[in-house]
């Protein structure tokens, strides 16, 4: 009985990721870490990135525990040819916007009634059926339906912005980038692409004084201010300051310019936990004890992962054989598209750096066709390179990239002062980020605090329903 009092007065977080690779992981870690402070978790993702879930990892990977559930929404889009690639952001973007609020609607009443059937018979069900009531919905903090119906049912909204504080600045510049008339690009000509245009300085973002064109999400890069990969971000954003708090996965002193410019905006109460799997990792050595003595959980939590793709694991031993710091990752994510010509650019410049590399290639990262590495540059590094079919490299690279663009800059990455001084500062932020997740640190802080707040959500909404 007394189990059947504690799980049903749990708090209650709902999760729901904007569903590609860079979002869903982020996401599933922050659930963890809540997860492990008391909160029964429901973690919703698309029926087709579920699908993907259990193609990777099995179907063990959403099997879950009675109080970290999994549950799905369709998208309401039809299949691609490739059940394991990323689908057509365009069409998800217009999915998000369009199709999923509804289904989401009704999958929250579900878990609300489902609450309601175990107290009004609580005899009838064992602790491992009770799903608490939802107490808080955690989404994504780039899709805006979560929050409207959090508004609806009178659950708070919680939002998880899963990259760069300067990245979320940069989206919430876009309406003045309209204002201001700078975007769409004029007179809709691609050469604003090449002809130094992007190299524009802006002195009018807070926090990040002189940032250039280019470096704002690419997204800004439009020709029609209505297509729908640059109004997306505008539609989705624009109602964030009625969010109960946003939550960041950066920490304090790596962006402190851009927290300050957030000072500037109206912006509900900030909290940066970043790197989450960096504090889910000061998490498992501080329970080490607690997984001992519970193997079965152990292993069940370590079966929920979250890769949409299956992990290619046979490099890791041919990267310990590597000496440290001698190896180039290239990885350009999991929405990113080239074209062919592009791909074989990039192959070549790596294969003539002469410097060993571990290069992930999604199958889909060509657009309209398959990936495929000409013949000549994977012979010409088949003993210190691998290709990983399943970014950048650290400097930048234009559009227009060219095969000695490339091997310039690995080889001033690897062997330059240039590098040698990104490699240094890289170093210094790793220790101020180890500093961030320790105990006393913002990080570790932060993320107490925000706990609390949505402890105090739950202890509020159980007062006014008793």
């Amino acid at each position: 009985m007394n189990d059947h009092i504690t799980q049903e007065r749990k708090p209650h977080a709902v999760f729901f990721a904007f569903p590609a690779q860079g979002h869903v992981s982020p996401m599933m870690i922050f659930a963890k870490l809540l997860h492990r402070r008391g909160f029964h978790i429901t973690f919703v993702n698309t029926e087709f990135n579920h699908q993907r879930l259990i193609n990777s990892k099995g179907p063990d990977s959403v099997k879950g525990l009675p109080d970290f559930r999994f549950e799905t929404i369709p998208d309401g889009l039809p299949l691609p040819t490739d059940l394991n690639a990323t689908q057509d952001i365009p069409y998800l973007f217009h999915s998000i916007r369009n199709y999923m609020l509804l289904p989401f609607l009704n999958l929250i009443k579900k878990l609300n009634s489902s609450s309601n059937n175990n107290k009004s018979n609580p005899s009838s069900f064992s602790s491992n059926d009770i799903v608490p009531p939802v107490t808080c919905i955690v989404s994504d903090g780039v899709i805006s339906f979560p929050r409207k119906v959090g508004k609806e049912l009178g659950i708070p909204v919680v939002l998880f912005w899963t990259a760069s504080a300067c990245g979320l600045m940069g989206y919430l510049s876009f309406p003045q980038l309209v204002e201001r008339g700078l975007v769409p690009l004029k007179a809709n000509n691609e050469s604003y692409l090449t002809n130094g245009y992007l190299d524009t300085k802006f002195d009018w973002i807070p926090g990040m004084k002189d940032i250039r064109f280019r470096d704002l999400p690419s997204f800004a890069r439009s020709m029609d201010q209505s297509e729908i990969m640059f109004d997306f971000f505008i539609g989705e954003l624009a109602g964030i300051k009625e969010a109960t708090a946003l939550i960041l996965n950066t920490f304090d002193t790596l962006e402190m310019d851009v927290f300050n410019g957030f000072n500037q905006l109206s912006l509900p109460p900030l909290y940066t936990v970043g790197s989450v799997h960096q504090l889910l990792h000061h998490d498992d050595k501080i329970i080490a004890e607690t997984m001992k003595k519970n193997p079965g959980l152990k292993a069940t939590m370590m079966s929920i992962g979250s890769s949409l793709w299956k992990e290619e694991t046979e490099c890791l031993k041919w990267l310990d054989s590597k000496e440290p710091n001698s190896v180039v990752y290239v990885n350009f994510g999991s929405i990113t598209v080239m074209t062919n010509q592009q791909l074989i650019e990039f192959a070549w410049g790596l294969a003539n750096s002469k410097h060993d590399f571990l290069w992930v290639v999604r199958a889909d990262i060509v657009k309209g066709d398959t990936a495929t590495l000409p013949t000549e540059s994977v012979e010409e590094t088949k003993d210190r390179g691998i290709p990983v079919f399943t970014g950048d490299i650290g400097m930048e690279i234009d559009n227009n990239v060219k095969r000695y663009e490339v091997e310039k800059l690995v080889r001033e990455m690897m062997e330059g002062e240039k590098g040698k001084g990104m490699k240094n500062r890289a170093v210094e932020w790793k220790k101020k980020a180890e500093d961030a997740i320790s105990p006393g640190g913002s990080s570790f802080n932060s993320l107490n605090d925000i706990v609390n707040v949505l402890l105090q959500i739950d202890s509020h909404k159980q007062v006014s329903v008793q």
